[in-house]
């Protein structure tokens, strides 16, 4: 799915006439076509600009065909070539050739009055070392791409169309901010993404009022369906494979100039729970790693609440193994287990706090160093159990499992009204708590688009890329909820026959 091998069949399906390829390019505001006269003919430019290198452009392509002699008498695109200090350009009338080699950062060159052959320079930005871009350092990998994006827009476009090299790939530019003047892009693909979504999405930026857009993630905010709840409703990454994923799947996909961060949309609940290394693994691993991350958030929400209730008002469910040990570690605690919870839980978040505004190396130190001694001067003094450290250190560890910062920042958040809740009615309380948090999922949209969606409304056909992740034969569809005009990612035939097996086909 985020393999490059798996990208939908039929966003490679070519274009037939040379006309109908530059009428699909010219959707994207990177798209150029530029007319020069040369001599007595005029020269028709043809590339996008975010994959070609301009120095070069203008160094071996421009320059040369200013310095052309006026009188010379051109007849075909051979005497151009003459005039051109490159290597291995190609003339050719195949639209298929043409359009690999365009959306590979090549030039296309043709005459005014020559509809049946084209010339192809390459052009393409071959400064991209590529290890010159930014490693996403949020939402980091072992195996896979390390690549993500930057601040500038112009890199971003050029990273995604290396990554997406199709014809159905659209870019469209907006202009937000009175004062700023913030460039801002729509991508899509044609063909596939659902034109309620684009629509909805070009619609809600239009009518933005702002005077400045600071960060793409200050749009997902102005342009949310419900700003006051704590949840993320659009994603918001810095990967690049997890845009072109969303992408290809349906989504529509949101950039702004001087933001790393992509916002893609619309997004359920389960796609912030989901890794690029799940696609990356084996699908037994994938899902097994899945499924340790879904336990890890429920982990880290009601653990703690848990503890408050069990302590305060339910000792009864306690095995009587296990209730003497903990009697003994709160024996000397003068607090009720409210106010020890809470004294632990914002002692950890302070000690996050910190540890992100401070240098990498440093911050690492104070949170390892400062936990580990803060924790055990707590114990000494009584001021809270050595169980519930250990509680609240696990609570914390499983909040880090969601790959997305801004899913894992609401789950920290969400632990303190259960907590409080449980201090209140006990375990009524974490129900009732839990109750309304579910009434609260049930209610959000995300580009309207239910937000927990598969499981409400409930879509069968999604439950095989959810909470596991099953085989890519099994997964060859795009979700229901998304309504896309092409739900086949590819065909799982196919597949079986390039593994040399038979089929009845």
């Amino acid at each position: 799915m985020f393999k490059e091998d798996m990208i939908d069949k039929s966003m490679l399906i070519h274009h037939t006439t040379y006309e109908q390829l530059i009428d699909s390019a010219k959707k994207s505001k990177d798209f150029v076509e530029s007319k020069r006269e040369v001599s007595t003919c005029d020269i028709i430019i043809q590339y996008f600009t975010t994959l070609i290198d301009h120095d070069t452009m203008q160094r071996s392509l421009l320059t040369p065909l200013s310095n052309v002699d006026p009188n010379m008498v051109i007849r075909s695109l051979r005497d151009i070539e003459a005039c051109i200090p490159i290597e291995g350009i190609t003339i050719t009338g195949e639209v298929k050739e043409i359009e690999d080699k365009l959306y590979n950062g090549f030039v296309v060159l043709s005459l005014g009055n020559e509809k049946s052959e084209y010339m192809l320079l390459n052009m393409s930005n071959s400064q991209a070392g590529l290890r010159q871009f930014n490693e996403s350092e949020n939402e980091f990998s072992v195996i896979g791409p390390k690549m993500g994006f930057v601040e500038s827009l112009d890199i971003n476009m050029y990273l995604l169309r290396r990554k997406i090299k199709s014809p159905a790939l659209v870019i469209e530019e907006l202009s937000m901010g009175s004062m700023s003047k913030t460039k801002v892009i729509i991508a899509y693909l044609d063909g596939i993404t659902s034109d309620k979504h684009i629509n909805s999405m070009r619609q809600r930026l239009s009518d933005v009022d702002f005077d400045i857009v600071w960060d793409t993630t200050a749009l997902e905010q102005i342009i949310s369906d419900q700003s006051n709840s704590p949840f993320p409703l659009f994603l918001s990454t810095e990967r690049i494979d997890r845009v072109a994923y969303a992408l290809v799947s349906g989504q529509v996909a949101v950039m702004s100039d001087g933001s790393p961060y992509v916002m893609s949309g619309p997004s359920t609940l389960l796609d912030f729970f989901i890794s690029p290394e799940d696609y990356y693994y084996n699908w037994v691993l994938g899902s097994f790693f899945r499924l340790v991350r879904l336990m890890g958030v429920f982990f880290s929400i009601f653990s703690s609440s848990l503890y408050v209730s069990v302590m305060t008002y339910h000792y009864e469910v306690i095995p009587m193994e296990l209730l003497e040990p903990l009697l003994e570690s709160r024996a000397n605690v003068p607090f009720p287990p409210f106010m020890e919870v809470i004294f632990l839980e914002i002692t950890i978040e302070l000690l996050r706090e910190a540890g992100a505004r401070l240098p990498t190396k440093v911050g690492q130190t104070l949170g390892i160093v400062g936990g580990i001694v803060i924790g055990q001067a707590a114990v000494s003094a009584a001021l809270t159990s050595n169980v519930l450290l250990i509680i609240v250190a696990l609570s914390a560890l499983a909040s880090f499992t969601t790959p997305i910062v801004t899913m894992s920042n609401t789950i920290r958040l969400l632990r303190f009204p259960f907590i409080l809740m449980a201090s209140f009615l006990g375990g009524l309380g974490i129900m009732i708590g839990f109750v309304c948090l579910l009434c609260h999922l049930f209610n959000l949209k995300s580009l309207g688009t239910p937000y927990v969606v598969p499981l409400y409304p409930f879509r069968k056909e999604s439950f095989a890329d959810s909470f596991v992740r099953l085989p890519f034969r099994l997964i060859n569809k795009r979700p229901l909820y998304l309504d896309t005009k092409q739900r086949l990612k590819f065909n799982p035939g196919k597949e079986k026959r390039g593994r040399g097996e038979l089929t009845d086909e």
